[in-house]
C-alpha cells in the first residue's frame, strides 16, 4: 500500500506544470512523514489528507501551481533529518509540512535553525519541547501538543468515573511522557493518585512480562500506546485474561487502533480518551471535513473516519494554504511574507479555531470520549466532553508550569504538585 500511495504522489506531482523543475510559477513542498514503523499507517492516511487539502484549491494557491514532495521516514531522528535535508538540498523544496512522531519533531526544532529561510510546518509530532524549548523561529505548529491533549481526561475520569488509583504503561520517548504529562497533571490536581509507572520503547512486540506486573489494587490503567504497539498489548492484554479498566492516552483510541481485527476490540470498549477531535462531533466543520473525506477516498483505501494523523496533515496542509494566501505566494526575502502571514493566522480548521502563541504553538480545543461499539461493526467514540481555549501551559501560569519540569518518566509528581512544591 505504502508503494501505490507513494507511486500515486509522484504522478500527480508529474502531471502538474514545472514539476520538473522549481519554477516561478510552482511552489514545491516537501511531505516529510512516517511511512515505516508503529504509525506507518497513520502516516498514510496524512498523506491522503495532504492531497486531499490541496484538491480542494485545485493544486494552486495564489496563482501557483503547487507540488508535493513525500519523504517517508521511521520515525527516528536522525532518519527524519536526513530525509529532510534531502528535501530542502536535492528535490529543492520551498518549505516542509512534517513530520508525524514526537522525537522526529525535536530533531525537526533543530534543523529549522539551520535552514531560516524556509518554513516548517509541524505534521502531527507532540513532543511539549519541539515549540516550548528553544523554538525555531521558522518552526510553526498548528496542532495541540501532547500535554495539551491529555489535559481533560484526567479530571473526567475522577470526578466522572471515580477512579482515584491508576497504573500506567506509556511509551518510553518524548511523546509518551508529554501526552502522560498532561494526563497526569490534570489527575494529580483533581485527587488521582498514580501508584505505579511502566514504560515501553516503540516497536515493542512482547508484552508479557508487563501484564504480569500489573497491579491488582487499581481502578485502571492508562495505556498510552498507539499504532501497532497499542495492538499487540491489547490483543496479549486479552488472552492473558485481564479485566482491569483501561484509560487511553491519545493515540490509543484512534482510528488505527479502533478498526484493528482481533481481540483488541473487547479491552477497548468502554475506555476513555482525550484528543483534538471526537467522531461524533456535530459541529459542521467537522461534519464537512468528515464528509469530504469519505466522498474524496475510496472506502478500501482510507479509514472509516479521518485518523489522528490524517488530521494533523490535513490542518497542516490548510495552514500553508491560507499562509500562501496571506502572502500573495510570495516566498521571496527569506519567505518573510509567509512568515507573516502565518504568525497572525487565526485558522478556521474542523475541530474549530485555532491560534498560535508566542512560541508558534497552538491553542485549542480537547475532544474527551469513549470508545463504543460502531454501527458498521467498527469501534468507534462517542464525546462526553471538551475543554475549549486549553494553552500550552494547561491554564498555569509559566512560571508554574516551568515547575513541573520537562516530561520524562518521572513528571509529573503528584505529591508535589498537589502541595505546591
Amino acid at each position: 500500500m505504502r508503494n501505490s500511495l507513494l507511486g500515486a504522489v509522484a504522478v500527480a506531482a508529474l502531471m502538474l506544470p514545472g514539476a520538473a523543475l522549481a519554477q516561478s510559477g510552482t511552489i514545491k513542498i516537501g511531505v516529510l512523514v512516517a511511512l515505516e514503523g508503529a504509525f506507518a499507517a497513520g502516516g498514510q492516511d496524512g498523506v491522503r489528507n495532504v492531497e486531499l487539502a490541496l484538491k480542494q484549491v485545485n493544486n494552486t494557491v495564489a496563482g501557483k501551481k503547487i507540488e508535493i514532495v513525500v519523504a517517508p521516514t521511521d520515525t527516528k531522528p536522525d532518519t527524519t533529518v536526513r530525509m529532510a535535508r534531502k528535501l530542502v538540498e536535492q528535490d529543492k523544496v520551498d518549505f516542509i509540512i512534517g513530520p508525524l512522531s514526537g522525537s522526529e519533531g525535536i530533531a525537526m526544532r533543530d534543523f529549522a535553525k539551520t535552514i531560516p529561510d524556509k518554513v516548517v510546518i509541524n505534521g502531527i509530532s507532540g513532543a511539549l519541547e519541539t515549540t516550548w524549548v528553544e523554538p525555531a523561529r521558522n518552526f510553526y505548529r498548528f496542532n495541540l501538543d501532547g500535554s495539551q491533549w491529555g489535559y481533560g481526561l484526567g479530571s473526567y475520569v475522577v470526578k466522572t468515573k471515580g477512579w482515584k488509583k491508576v497504573a500506567t504503561i506509556a511509551a518510553d520517548y518524548s511523546f509518551g511522557y508529554t501526552n502522560f504529562m498532561g494526563f497526569a497533571a490534570d489527575y494529580c490536581k483533581a485527587g488521582g493518585d498514580i501508584v505505579q509507572r511502566f514504560w515501553q520503547p516503540l516497536g515493542q512486540a512482547d508484552f508479557a512480562a508487563i501484564i504480569a506486573q500489573l497491579p491488582e489494587n487499581v481502578d485502571a490503567i492508562y495505556l498510552g500506546l498507539g499504532g501497532t504497539d497499542a495492538i499487540n498489548f491489547l490483543n496479549q492484554y486479552q488472552q492473558a485474561g485481564e479485566k482491569l479498566r483501561l484509560i487511553g492516552g491519545t493515540i490509543m483510541a484512534d482510528q488505527t487502533v479502533l478498526t484493528a481485527k482481533g481481540k483488541a476490540k473487547d479491552a477497548l470498549k468502554g475506555t476513555p480518551t482525550s484528543g483534538p477531535f471526537a467522531i461524533d462531533d456535530p459541529s459542521p466543520a467537522w461534519t464537512a471535513y468528515v464528509k469530504l473525506y469519505q466522498d474524496s477516498i475510496p472506502a478500501a483505501q482510507r479509514f472509516p473516519t479521518p485518523s489522528l494523523f490524517g488530521l494533523g496533515y490535513y490542518v497542516a496542509t490548510q495552514a500553508a494554504i491560507k499562509g500562501l494566501e496571506g502572502a500573495g505566494g510570495d516566498l521571496s526575502g527569506g519567505q518573510a511574507k509567509f512568515m507573516a502571514a502565518l504568525d497572525k493566522l487565526q485558522l478556521d480548521s474542523p475541530v474549530g479555531k485555532i491560534t498560535l502563541n508566542e512560541n508558534r504553538q497552538a491553542t485549542g480545543t480537547v475532544f474527551i470520549t469513549e470508545v463504543v461499539d460502531g454501527p458498521d461493526g467498527n469501534l468507534t467514540s462517542k464525546m462526553v466532553g471538551r475543554a475549549d481555549n486549553v494553552t500550552q501551559t494547561l491554564g498555569m501560569t509559566a512560571e508554574q508550569f516551568k515547575a513541573l519540569g520537562l516530561p520524562s518518566r518521572d513528571v509529573v509528581n503528584c505529591a508535589k504538585l498537589r502541595t505546591g512544591g
